[in-house]
């Protein structure tokens, strides 16, 4: 075997960048596929969740497949750079196709799309991630050059996913207003009070955006409006919705809002070129419909002092934004993956030929099996990233539906800003300095109480109603600071195996062991998806936001705003959402860290002795 050389700084460089779009990728599929498909196109949300899961499944027997094709590989380019440039291309297109879904499927083949589509990508992602990880042993030194040359991809990693969870909500508004227009034909419909009915509501807001008890009623008697709506032939399709207070299912309800709207109004001399604002209509000719203004405080007392309101709405819908933004987003994201790739591949050489046996699938999982501290990092990979995934999976519902108010995506958008530099800072600057004073078993149990404590302090402050996001930040600081250096020190655990397993089973299986990591972190995505779909589903979040309502449930949250009753969304799924998002990652860490207690034993000195030991044979 050639004598390695120490990385030169283009080559981290190179290795790094790979990282960033590695992630960038794995990010935007983690986090946003499950909104995607069901609050964008509409596929239910269970159904997603099975997806997802069964989408995981079938990984268990491609992943470890792969990592076996990836050992036999024998090219000039070496073993891991054509699969890595080859997978990298097929799952780039395979996310744009996923983000792309045509807007005229529905019910079945929406969701065969997104199933086939969606394990089509797990597939590709395979392909690349596999071989990018096990080129860590292949060419660096164990101990500390592997060490910091995992400690720096992770954090490059984490670079790229928190670039898409911080930009991806305003990148995929802006693109899609840009382009919505241009991309989509739209008709304009026009309601008035004489025809259809319409009680108007006017209701304050807070300082923080969201609607208080103080309301004002006009109804047809005292109204002379008029609401024209701009959009596509979905829009006046209109939805199915279900009121179960009635115990009846309505179809072909029309509701444009604030949320899937652009909104501008003239009403008693007011003027508003970004009105906030919902209406409701029970079908495109119906007769009975429900117009509600929110407003600040000065805009209300002068509503509040009409007679008669007298004016005219414009509401152009937006419908179409968002899956047109996340559709162009999409391919901004799979070009960039791409060309971060050819860097890596061009960059990068293997610059030592590890002998890798190859093996059968059944000696393969066998060999896994006798390297039990491979299986016990295995396990704890999964479960960290089960409580982190159900987490950024609930997120974006707990600021669009729970804390509400009219800046839901300003503030989201904050708040990942926030968190994503805290865990790129862990990455980057506490684990390295973190690292100099303890043990590196020592410093993990520390980060697994630090997410704990800041999971139990969101719960605290959720439950005690509050609802300024950057209060919100402390909370966000100990989760994903804990987290930033959490995803760097299991890469770590996962890297020390293969020594350890060469030591005791006489064979180094970088890619099989690889091969389970990219394996366990999708399958947690997967059951991290399952249970935030059940979230939705059993608490009916988007059911019973502003966004899906009959006439009369408007009505009735009108009221309810009226008795101090109202919230964005019920009461009991406000609860529900806010104890998934908090109590469940609590429990599945506490089961992860007793599982890294009583499983693994690759403490620094046991790593030194096995170095040792490898040196001798």
């Amino acid at each position: 075997m050639e004598e390695r050389k120490r990385l030169s700084g283009l080559e981290k460089f190179a290795y790094g960048i790979g990282a960033v779009g590695k992630d960038m990728v794995y990010m935007l599929s983690a986090s946003y596929v499950l909104y995607y498909f069901q609050d964008i196109m509409g596929v239910s949300a269970i159904a997603m969740g099975i997806i997802l899961l069964v989408a995981r499944v079938f990984d268990a027997f491609n992943d470890p497949i792969m990592g076996v094709i990836v050992a036999k590989t024998k090219t000039k380019w070496g073993k891991f750079r054509p699969w890595l440039l080859i997978g990298t291309i097929t799952n780039a297109v395979i996310l744009i196709v996923m983000f792309a879904a045509p807007p005229s499927l529905d019910g079945k083949g929406l969701i065969a799309y997104a199933a086939v589509t969606y394990i089509l990508w797990g597939i590709t992602y395979t392909m690349m991630d596999i071989p990018y990880w096990s080129m860590v042993p292949a060419f660096t030194e164990s101990g500390k050059e592997r060490e910091n040359l995992s400690a720096l991809a992770r954090s490059c990693a984490g670079v790229g996913s928190a670039i898409v969870t911080i930009v991806t909500v305003m990148a995929v508004s802006f693109l899609g207003n840009a382009l919505a227009g241009k991309k989509t034909q739209t008709t304009t419909v026009t309601y008035d009070t004489a025809n259809n009915g319409i009680t108007a509501y006017a209701v304050k807001l807070d300082n923080d955006g969201n609607p208080t008890s103080e309301v004002w009623e006009f109804g047809p008697d005292r109204n002379m409006l008029t609401v024209n709506i701009t959009g596509t032939d979905k829009v006046f399709e209109g939805v199915e919705v279900e009121d179960k207070e009635e115990n009846k299912v309505y179809e072909n309800i029309i509701n444009v809002n604030s949320g899937n709207a652009k909104i501008s109004y003239s009403i008693f001399g007011i003027e508003s070129e970004e009105g906030n604002a919902s209406f409701v209509i029970d079908s495109k000719d119906g007769s009975e419909s429900v117009l509600v203004l929110y407003v600040g405080e000065d805009d209300f007392y002068k509503l509040a002092a009409a007679q008669v309101l007298d004016g005219t709405v414009n509401m152009n819908s937006t419908l179409e934004v968002e899956r047109i933004g996340f559709k162009y987003f999409t391919i901004i994201i799979g070009v960039l993956f791409v060309i971060f790739t050819v860097i890596t591949c061009v960059v990068i050489k293997e610059k030592s030929s590890v002998e890798m046996q190859t093996a059968s699938v059944g000696q393969m999982f066998k060999a896994l099996i006798q390297n039990d501290q491979a299986m016990a990092i295995v396990e704890t990979i999964v479960l960290v990233n089960v409580a982190v995934y159900i987490t950024s999976n609930l997120l974006i519902y707990f600021f669009k539906y729970d804390l509400g108010g009219s800046n839901w995506q300003g503030n989201y958008t904050l708040f990942n800003m926030f968190i994503g530099g805290v865990q790129i800072i862990a990455m980057m600057v506490f684990f390295p300095l973190l690292r100099k004073f303890f043990k590196i078993m020592k410093l993990f149990y520390y980060s697994c109480y630090s997410a704990v404590a800041g999971y139990l302090i969101l719960l605290g402050m959720s439950l005690a109603g509050v609802r300024n996001v950057y209060v919100l930040f402390i909370p966000g600081f100990f989760i994903m600071a804990a987290v930033g250096m959490i995803n760097v020190m299991v890469t770590v655990f996962l890297a020390n195996t293969v020594d350890y397993g060469e030591l005791k089973n006489n064979r180094r299986d970088e890619s099989v062991i690889f091969s389970m990591q990219t394996f366990v972190v999708k399958l947690a995505s997967g059951i991290a998806a399952l249970v935030a779909s059940i979230c939705l589903t059993v608490f009916n979040i988007q059911e019973d936001s502003a966004g899906a309502a009959t006439v009369s449930m408007m009505v009735r949250k009108i009221n309810a705003l009226i008795t101090g009753e109202g919230a964005t969304i019920d009461d009991s799924a406000v609860i529900g959402l806010r104890l998934v998002m908090t109590l469940a990652p609590v429990i599945v860490l506490a089961v992860a860290m007793y599982i890294h207690r009583t499983k693994y034993i690759l403490t620094d000195k046991k790593l030194e002795e096995i170095t040792a030991e490898l040196k001798k044979r």
